[in-house]
């Protein structure tokens, strides 16, 4: 009897459970409701480009398409694939996404390295003078005389090197290499007789993988969605990125008050009707490419933003 006697208030003390208090419990009640909102702020709009992408015109503009597709139907698309320049500048935009990317996260690297050392002379200096370019900026017509005087005119380089570099990526890129490549690690180096050029091929490096990461896709991404500079300083349609065909498909589709006369009224009922359509089939076509490709590097761009901008 002794035994089940001392057995019984151990069985009750490790059965009970420790209660959550209330105002933890409110604050994760207010914390879901809070993300739950916001998921919904950025998935409705995708939700409702893509369905009116395959309605009808005439849902679309009475309203009717609130969540999913009324009047199921992919004229808009097949406009656009219809376009003979749709596949050159589906190239070009992944080949200025790609020579971007690279180019862009080398030069930030490489700008980013030296200022996180604190034994660079004329460090300070250096730092103000990349972050003069986000305080100041020249115009449109001072950096058209630029890329026509260096001759990159109406050349693909005209598209990738004036904006290789974003001095924010540079900034959270030196505080990332603050954070994670510590003085130890480099005074253990030059103990074992490495150069600063040896140390940083083999040992900062492949620690960068996060931040190559991110910058990849941030550089990736802006030369994609890139299109007002491709507008400025070319002329062949060869060289046009995808999204330029696309304001150029939709420009096209767009009805003319000025050729309204002798023009048949059931054909510009469709022009019209392909126009209310196609501003969404475009916007599905141009982010389709980077929500393909974003969930291959999520964890690294994860890691990697906040890592870099913790200081």
């Amino acid at each position: 009897m002794s035994v089940l006697a001392t057995r019984r208030p151990r069985e009750r003390i490790q059965s009970r459970r420790i209660k959550e208090p209330k105002s933890d419990h409110a604050f994760l009640i207010i914390n879901y409701g809070v993300l739950a909102l916001f998921c919904l702020t950025v998935l409705y709009p995708l939700i409702f480009v893509l369905s009116a992408s395959v309605s009808s015109a005439t849902a679309i503009n009475s309203g009717q398409v609130v969540l999913w597709p009324v009047g199921f139907n992919v004229d808009a698309y097949v406009d656009i694939f219809r376009s003979p320049e749709l596949f050159g500048g589906l190239l070009n935009s992944l080949f200025y996404a790609v020579a971007g990317a690279l180019i862009g996260t080398a030069i930030t690297i490489l700008a980013a390295y030296p200022l996180s050392r604190e034994d660079l002379p004329f460090r300070r200096p250096l730092t103000f003078f990349f972050l003069i370019p986000t305080m100041f900026s020249a115009g449109i017509i001072p950096n058209y005389i630029v890329v026509r005087q260096l001759g990159l005119l109406d050349t693909r380089w005209a598209i990738i090197l004036p904006g290789a570099m974003a001095i924010f990526n540079m900034i959270v890129t030196r505080t990332f290499y603050q954070i994670n490549i510590p003085k130890e690690l480099l005074e253990a180096s030059r103990v074992d007789g490495a150069s600063d050029f040896r140390f940083f091929f083999r040992v900062a490096l492949p620690l960068s993988k996060p931040i190559i990461a991110v910058n990849l896709l941030f550089y990736g991404v802006t030369q994609w969605n890139s299109w007002f500079s491709a507008f400025l300083y070319l002329t062949n349609s060869d060289l046009y990125p995808l999204q330029l065909v696309l304001r150029n498909i939709l420009a096209k589709s767009a009805p003319d008050p000025a050729q309204l006369s002798g023009v048949d009224v059931q054909e510009l009922i469709r022009n019209r009707e392909l126009f209310d359509k196609l501003k969404y089939a475009v916007i599905v076509v141009a982010m389709l490419p980077p929500l393909i490709i974003y969930p291959f590097v999520q964890k690294h761009f994860v890691k990697g933003a906040l890592i870099g901008s913790l200081k």
